[in-house]
């Protein structure tokens, strides 16, 4: 193999790794010795005949020189090829036959898929747009990889042989396809490490206080299900488990291996599991250099072994046929359902305490350290099917595939709620994540864009995530934002309805027949408009039926009861608490309780029937809590949404500007008018009519031709590289007749002088209200679209939401209604709506462009000029970059 080829690896359906890369010429004697290896009927169907000539033939095409117009793929296992697919490209053509050809002992492991998955995505690259391909009938195999491939294809059957046509064209059913692929292999290659039969502790001290030694304590006490050993060649027992000199010298070959070992070590050590047959690593040590990092993920790769860390608490699994604890925490974690991953293994530790203080207690915990390989998408997918787990747990600093993570989120936040913490808020925060992690900072923006699209539960703290996952798992969720605060002390009622507003709940005037049934049961003097006040005389079983009639009137979504202590009559202490928990059947929306005066910040109160409610020490706890109960029903109860197909788009066409503009200017930067305009023009943007002039005769000509109903036109200065207009004076407004453009071209001439290279001339925009619309290319997250208020306040009152790209049907309209700027667009103060249809056109054509062209590092359009039946681009600014097309959804490992 030629250690220059660029490669990458990728799992197979079993779990297995192989490695994928493009064939060199050096690969023709090791393609023909495949062909060799090959049965006469694989053989047959692969070539239509038994002949040597036809692989020859097909190793002389990789033994050629590189060509623009053939590509072949080589999937390896060590030094052996065990498939390949490679295409030809019709010439003057965007199409490519394709074949394909596996092992004889390779079948139905999912290559022959990869290899085309992965082959689809260098086409791509190389602008081909379909791929067709001949079979035997008789070749159900093969038949069948197209067919499930998951792209639109056609097939014409002419006596034995089969003819395929096949479009590349990326849609929702193809990524859905090799998500269902990607989850079975993710899963089986997990299983090793998560659900392991047997384990050995690699550096496990004879002394106390090594972290080996701890791993091995807690695996031994927490009864680990399987086989266990620990290995150091200076003792033969350690915590009452046989301890081998060696890995080789085990009595089996362990599933999982810990690394407990200096940071020199780790590398060599990593070396020899692979060589045993080891398929899984924890490593918890720290330190490693840079070179021993590479080498170590390199041992990991060449050996398909998944790893957890390094520099990681360890991992657990509580399901009872596993019950492995191989951390070094001081405390076994409460088994329960939670699944949970963390970065930090301190924020761990936190999580794991309080999830257990709370009673739901952890389904599976893994502490992903520096995050090598094993990351937060690959534990979202094992909790998916691991038919334990009902919650998901997670604090990530960093996204190694953010657009991958958030299809596997949106998809496993339909059947269990997502929480994580948002860390790395601040500027201070973002340092100490990426010092923490070597990983780059993620701007707040979007990294709130990933969670809101993908339905994940962002909270601030620790303690607030603990407070939404006590609601989620106590109570169902609420239909909406609708809150009775019921209270036996007015003034706690009074701040829980303000907690309640300032975390965007409502808390809504009863109804006079709700209010007169309620006050016929409460004491005298009570209250019940809305906070409901039932004065401290209040007894057990009037606030439960109180609580009762609120949890069942159709008038609001949730119940929250605040409770304090008093000596009056008969509600002292926990009498009143007994409202809440001895109640005589579920009651149909959510009932919270607020007890001030208990010493822990959020209980899970036991229901006599099994249920439980959740008591807050601080009404603004949970009011937060119920917010992010509300979002996530609101998130379910949406549709899922399409991405949708732009009219009069030309991609092909778009790519031919990128790169004309790249090879004139190889650095990269903002386009000239004349070329945004026709980069523009391929997406088929609504911009406003303009003209460039290079002189005042020009300038006079295209106000001429361009002056609107009332003869006014504004003209704008341009050289390379000027963005801010307004900022600088560059725009002049009203402009009527020959003589104030001439004016006006001379006043631009004398103030800019050489700089100025010319003008464009556009007809006055009417009236209409000022938006903005853009993308930025985040280096970690993909394209960002924003949308938000325009115009020259743009910058000051920073009025944006954003959502990443590519943008679904349903994303549009929420970015629409995001910025506070909302009410203007869609009706305020008894204004008709502003044209919407219009505006949702110009984001999704921005989202169709920054996902076509990985080059566009920014462009914004400001001001978007919308009326009620209409909207027009004034003014668009674009800058581009040199870039590598990177496909986010490609099956590979890191």
């Amino acid at each position: 193999m030629t250690t220059a080829e660029p490669f990458t690896h990728a799992l197979l359906t079993d779990g297995a790794t192989v490695r994928i890369r493009r064939a060199v010429p050096e690969d023709a004697e090791r393609v023909l010795t495949f062909y060799d290896a090959m049965s006469p009927e694989n053989l047959r169907l692969r070539f239509f005949s038994t002949g040597r000539r036809s692989a020859e033939l097909a190793a002389a095409r990789v033994a050629a020189a590189p060509k623009d117009d053939y590509q072949a793929l080589l999937a390896e296992a060590g030094d052996r090829v065990l498939g390949i697919a490679d295409y030809s490209r019709e010439p003057g053509t965007t199409t490519a036959d394709i074949s394909l050809a596996v092992a004889d002992d390779q079948h139905d492991r999912g290559l022959g898929t990869l290899l085309l998955e992965h082959l689809v995505s260098v086409a791509r690259g190389a602008g081909i747009t379909a791929f067709t391909a001949d079979a035997l009938s008789a070749n159900h195999a093969v038949l069948k990889v197209f067919s499930d491939l998951g792209l639109r294809a056609r097939r014409h059957f002419d006596g034995p042989e089969v003819r395929y046509a096949i479009d590349l064209a990326q849609t929702d059913a193809y990524l859905s396809a090799t998500d269902r692929r990607g989850l079975v292999a993710d899963v089986a290659s997990l299983t090793p490490l998560l659900k392991p039969r047997s384990v050995v502790v690699v550096g496990a001290g004879r002394t106390p206080g090594s972290v080996g030694r701890a791993v091995l304590r807690n695996a031994r006490s927490g009864g680990f299900a399987g086989l266990l050993r620990a290995v150091n060649p200076h003792a033969d027992i350690i915590e009452w488990v046989a301890s081998h000199p060696s890995v080789r010298s085990l009595p089996y070959v362990p599933d999982l291996a810990v690394l407990a070992l200096p940071a020199p070590a780790v590398p060599q050590a990593a070396k020899e599991c692979g060589e045993a047959g080891v398929r899984a690593l924890l490593v918890p040590s720290s330190g490693l250099t840079r070179e021993q990092s590479v080498e170590l993920l390199a041992h990991c790769r060449s050996y398909g072994m998944r790893m957890a860390g390094p520099n990681c608490l360890g991992l657990l699994n509580t399901a009872p046929d596993v019950r492995l604890n191989a951390t070094f925490a001081a405390r076994p974690p409460l088994p329960g359902t939670a699944g949970v991953a963390v970065q930090s293994g301190g924020v761990g530790i936190a999580v794991l305490d309080g999830l257990s203080r709370l009673g739901i207690g952890v389904s599976t915990f893994v502490s992903l350290g520096d995050k090598y390989d094993v990351s937060g998408n690959d534990l979202l997918r094992w909790w998916e099917t691991d038919g334990h787990t009902d919650l998901a747990v997670l604090h990530l600093e960093s996204f190694g595939n953010p657009r991958a993570f958030s299809r596997t989120a949106r998809r496993v936040a339909r059947t269990m709620p997502i929480l994580t913490v948002d860390a790395g808020r601040s500027d201070a925060g973002r340092r100490a994540a990426a010092s923490h992690t070597a990983a780059a900072a993620t701007p707040t923006m979007t990294r709130g864009a990933l969670f809101t699209q993908a339905g994940i539960i962002a909270t601030h703290t620790i303690g607030e995530l603990l407070d939404t996952a006590a609601l989620l798992k106590a109570q169902p969720l609420p239909d909406g934002d609708r809150v009775a605060v019921v209270t036996n002390a007015g003034g706690a009622g009074v701040l829980a309805a303000d907690a309640c507003d300032e975390a965007g709940l409502t808390v809504p005037v009863l109804s006079e027949v709700t209010t007169t049934e309620l006050l016929a049961d409460l004491p005298r003097g009570a209250s019940a408009a809305n906070p409901v006040d039932t004065t401290a005389g209040v007894g057990e079983d009037q606030l439960r039926r109180c609580v009762d009639r609120l949890a069942r009137c159709g008038e609001v979504d949730t119940v929250l009861v605040v409770l304090v202590p008093t000596a009056v009559a008969t509600a002292v202490g926990d009498d009143l608490v007994g409202a809440l928990v001895h109640q005589p059947s579920p009651r149909p929306r959510p009932v919270v309780a607020v007890l001030p005066s208990q010493s822990t910040r959020v209980e899970l109160l036991p229901v006599h029937e099994g249920g439980r409610v959740p008591a807050f020490g601080d009404a603004q706890d949970a009011a937060r809590a119920l917010a992010h109960a509300v979002t996530r029903a609101r998130w379910l109860a949406r549709p899922v949404g399409a991405v949708p197909a732009p009219a009069d788009v030309d991609s092909v066409a778009a790519r031919e500007v990128v790169a004309r503009f790249l090879g004139n200017h190889p650095e990269g930067g903002w386009l000239d008018p004349t070329t945004a305009a026709e980069l523009l023009g391929h997406y088929a943007f609504p911009v406003s009519p303009w003209a460039w002039a290079s002189d005042e005769a020009e300038a006079v000509q295209a106000a001429e031709r361009l002056a609107g109903a009332d003869g006014a036109v504004v003209m704008k200065a341009y050289w390379p590289g000027l963005v801010h207009k307004s900022a600088l004076g560059a725009v002049v407004l009203d402009l009527r007749g020959p003589e104030q453009v001439r004016a006006a071209y001379g006043d631009l001439t004398r103030r800019f002088g050489d700089h100025m290279t010319g003008v464009v001339v556009q007809p006055l925009a009417g009236r209409g209200t000022e938006l903005f619309a853009g993308v930025v290319q985040d280096a970690v997250f993909g394209p960002l679209v924003l949308f938000g208020l325009g115009g020259t306040a743009t910058e000051v009152l920073t009025d944006h939401a954003a959502r990443l790209a590519p943008l679904t049907d349903v994303d549009v309209r929420e970015l629409m209604r995001s910025p506070r700027c909302a009410p203007l667009v869609f009706g305020h103060r008894g204004g008709g709506p502003l044209d919407v249809p219009g505006l949702e056109q110009v984001l999704l054509r921005l989202s169709r462009m920054a996902c076509d062209l990985p080059e566009l590092a920014e462009m914004d359009f400001n001001p978007v000029l919308a009326r009620a039946e209409s909207v027009v681009v004034v003014d668009a600014r674009v800058r581009l970059r040199p870039a590598r097309p990177v496909d986010p959804y490609l099956r590979r490992l890191r």
